[in-house]
């Protein structure tokens, strides 16, 4: 399959909600409001410099996912960046969120960041948490219960980091 990564645009952002849509309404992955709504979302994912959204097609064009980064924090803590990612129901499990990681790797040491963090990863997404620790993050702290799962109850949020100054 054929990624093809650009900045995202206003005016992706009819093909961009249904995806956020879903998986912020699922309540399993992200400390997102569920009730959230397009014009909100929006301002959240897009919400311009510093931050970067960027959308990932297939060579036909379809949205198979999207991506925000920028820093973590401001002033003394802006060499650390952090990211956020969503991929289409359609295109799980096909390397998309793979293809995500690593692009938003190489945009962040581009962009002078030493470091990334994740600050809010729920446990209980398993195949992100494994993604990430294969891509080099560390597990550096959790809090305990931080997330309430719908099924699962109370699990930790984890925060992962990984440096980018070692290549």
């Amino acid at each position: 399959m054929s990624l093809h990564f650009r900045p995202a645009t206003e005016a992706d952002w009819p093909r961009l909600w249904p995806i956020l849509q879903e998986i912020v309404q699922a309540e399993q992955t992200y400390t997102y409001d569920p009730a959230m709504d397009s014009e909100t979302g929006r301002r959240t994912w897009l919400p311009g410099p510093p931050d970067q959204a960027w959308l990932v097609t297939d060579s036909d064009g379809t949205v198979l996912g999207s991506y925000k980064t920028g820093p973590n924090r401001a002033g003394p803590g802006g060499h650390v960046a952090t990211a956020t990612y969503m991929v289409d129901k359609s295109a799980r499990g096909r390397g998309v969120g793979r293809a995500m990681v690593v692009h938003s790797l190489d945009q962040a040491r581009a962009a002078g960041f030493r470091g990334i963090q994740f600050n809010a990863v729920a446990a209980s997404n398993e195949y992100a948490v494994k993604l990430y620790q294969d891509l080099g993050f560390d597990i550096v702290g959790a809090v305990p219960g931080g997330f309430r799962h719908p099924e699962l109850g109370f699990v930790d949020l984890l925060i992962m980091y990984r440096d980018l100054t070692d290549g």
